[in-house]
């Protein structure tokens, strides 16, 4: 686990137990791991992969993902976005937490009397697509643009907490550390959760499952300078703010049907029930390969740890 990681206390452990008695084993009927270390390949068992990360499920070594992709057609994979854990991390629950978020006139009124700075971002990891750095100088340009994370921080160093941090702003910069199709974390829920405008880059299919009209989608704008005219547009008309902030963030004001903790639940009920008549891949010839170059990764590993003691 990476540090800071409770198995028994997560996302899945707490879907899980609704339903089952869950046991942490060495020798499990049932692996879920993820994108990091190679340990899983020392199980035969069953095994779910499950990414936070842009990345792909590889099928020779996990028999089915839960990952940014869509459906997959032969229901190994579920469509399971980093933003679903969200709410659950924060202790609100489910998505339905960012539901019913309509607010009447005098509510609406007061929201951009609450909202005493501009825009913001949080941002630590400087191995990221241009785009973002480009976008913080040019909306800087109109109005300052409060960093709060290590990169490119110009509030005297990094905040605590974000959430705490970014409820006092109109508008938080939401981009992603990449753009693919399907690929979304938590960086446009976070501002939602606290009636912030997301300014959002990264997934370019975000429409499908959030509505355009709660937050601004920097894949309508044929340039920055486009989207920075809108962005300057709502900075300056309270009744177009309001209306924005009060609209609904998904379609309908409902969560997708498959992102609802039962469906997730029940998805993982039909992989669980298979488990007593499955042939895992790990128990298959395909395995093989992978299970001995992953060994013979860690010898290389401990031999060259070995050498530099020697040096040492």
């Amino acid at each position: 686990y990476h540090e800071g990681f409770n198995p028994e206390k997560n996302f899945f452990w707490d879907l899980l137990s609704v339903k089952y008695d869950l046991q942490t084993s060495d020798q499990p009927e049932i692996l879920i791991y993820t994108s990091f270390g190679r340990s899983h390949v020392n199980f035969r068992c069953l095994k779910i992969y499950w990414t936070g990360e842009n990345r792909r499920p590889d099928f020779k070594q996990c028999d089915f993902a839960f990952t940014f992709d869509e459906h997959s057609q032969d229901g190994k994979n579920y469509r399971l976005p980093l933003y679903v854990h969200y709410p659950h991390a924060y202790g609100l629950g489910d998505l339905s937490c960012i539901t019913n978020r309509k607010l009447n006139g005098a509510q609406a009124n007061k929201v951009p009397l609450q909202k005493t700075r501009f825009c913001n971002m949080v941002v630590s990891n400087a191995q990221r697509d241009k785009k973002c750095e480009e976008f913080f100088h040019k909306l800087s340009k109109y109005k300052k643009v409060d960093s709060g994370g290590r990169y490119l921080n110009n509030i005297g160093g990094p905040v605590p907490n974000k959430l705490d941090f970014i409820k006092d702003y109109k508008f938080t910069m939401s981009f992603e550390n990449s753009s693919y199709p399907g690929y979304t974390t938590e960086k446009i829920i976070e501002p939602m959760l606290v009636r912030s405008i997301p300014v959002y880059w990264g997934n370019p299919n975000i429409a499908t499952e959030f509505n355009p009209g709660s937050f601004i989608n920097l894949h309508d704008f044929a340039t920055i300078d486009e989207a920075i005219q809108r962005i300057i547009e709502i900075d300056q008309d309270d009744e177009l703010y309001n209306h924005m902030i009060s609209a609904p963030c998904f379609h309908d004001d409902r969560v997708p049907l498959y992102l609802t903790n039962d469906a997730i639940l029940e998805r993982f009920s039909e992989i669980i029930d298979k488990r007593k008549n499955f042939i895992p891949v790990a128990r298959t010839w395909r395995y093989y390969p992978q299970y001995v170059i992953a060994k013979l990764k860690d010898v290389c590993v401990i031999v060259l740890k070995n050498m530099n003691l020697r040096i040492l």
